[in-house]
Parts: structure tokens; sequence; C-alpha cells
């Protein structure tokens, strides 16, 4: 399966922590996913909560917590570990959101992945 490169954004534009959106692929179903960043380090997941399925964010680019420091799923307030993706509160504890592959390379912020949903 052919994997694509897809530059997300600067990091020094991302707040400390902040979040960014990003898709992989074209069409109805492109790949969904987010970065987050933590300090010096960007971690990358699949945007699909694992208790429902679905988008983890109503907003844009709204993924953590009120003090950022977790992520939370704004439809039934499942939440995340920054740094594992581990869901450590609400309906679906140890379970664990699909990290993406993720490179900060000359400041860019970079995730590759098969533009395919699974």
């Amino acid at each position: 399966m052919e994997t694509t490169k897809v530059v997300v954004g600067l990091v020094s534009d991302l707040d400390d922590p902040g979040c960014r959106e990003f898709t992989i692929g074209e069409g109805d179903w492109p790949f969904r996913g987010f970065i987050v960043r933590q300090g010096d380090e960007v971690y990358a997941y699949q945007n699909f909560c694992m208790h429902a399925g679905h988008p983890l964010n109503w907003k844009p680019d709204g993924f953590l917590t009120g003090d950022g420091s977790q992520i939370i799923c704004s439809s039934h307030g499942a939440i995340y570990e920054i740094d594992s993706g581990e869901c450590v509160a609400g309906p679906c504890p140890g379970r664990k959101l699909r990290p993406i592959e993720v490179e900060i390379r000359d400041g860019e912020v970079i995730v590759r992945g098969s533009g395919k949903v699974s």
C-alpha cells in the first residue's frame, strides 16, 4: 500500500500544548488525523474515538482538555494521554488511539499514512 507524506505545518506555529487536524488522501473518505505538540515532542493520532467511532473534536483543532494536559473526546468525555493515546477516563479505559508516523524535519511537522481509513 502506498504511503503519502503530508506537511501539517511548522512546529513554531503550534501552541504548546496545541493541536492541528490533517487529512491524507482525497474524496469522501480521506484519512483524518491530528497532531499534538507537548513541549519539544509532537504526537499524531487518527481522529477516531475508541468509544463511539466518530471524530474526537466538535470544533476545528479542538482536541485538548481545558488545561491542555490531555486529549478529550467532545462527545462522551473519553480522556486520552497525549504521549501514549491511552484512554485513562470515560467510557473506554485501556483502549488506545491509533498512532500515526510523525517526524519533525527542518521545523516542519510531517506525517505519513496510506489515506485509507482503518
